[in-house]
């Protein structure tokens, strides 16, 4: 088993890629909006202020954990969305992260209503 990690930086992406994960078989995922230290830095912490120069985007990206047994999702993910025009690997779109995990316990959570 392989956890997948997906800092999505451009927001915009989100539908295209949680329904791509879908396309590839990756129904246990979850998402969550974060913050880089760089960017809690300068917008919450008044001495680093002067660092807002050098971010362009807001403060808050989305972080997709998903479990796989395929550690090369994260590679496939990236090649179905160049299809669609969908650049991952540009710069400040996202990172893509594949962790190899030793042991998962527990189960996750049925979703019974949409």
């Amino acid at each position: 088993m392989y956890l997948l990690i997906i800092i999505l930086h451009k927001e915009e992406y989100l539908d295209d890629v949680l329904e791509t994960l879908v396309e590839l078989g990756v129904d246990e995922a979850i998402t969550m909006e974060v913050e880089s230290l760089g960017k809690a830095l300068a917008y919450k912490v008044p001495i680093f202020a002067g660092l807002r120069l050098g971010i362009e985007s807001k403060p808050y990206s989305r972080t997709i954990f998903a479990v796989t047994d395929d550690p090369q999702t994260g590679r496939k993910l990236i090649e179905m969305l160049r299809k669609v025009d969908i650049d991952l690997e540009a710069k400040g779109v996202a990172r893509i992260l594949t962790v190899k995990l030793e042991s998962i316990y527990g189960t996750p959570e049925e979703i019974t209503e949409i």
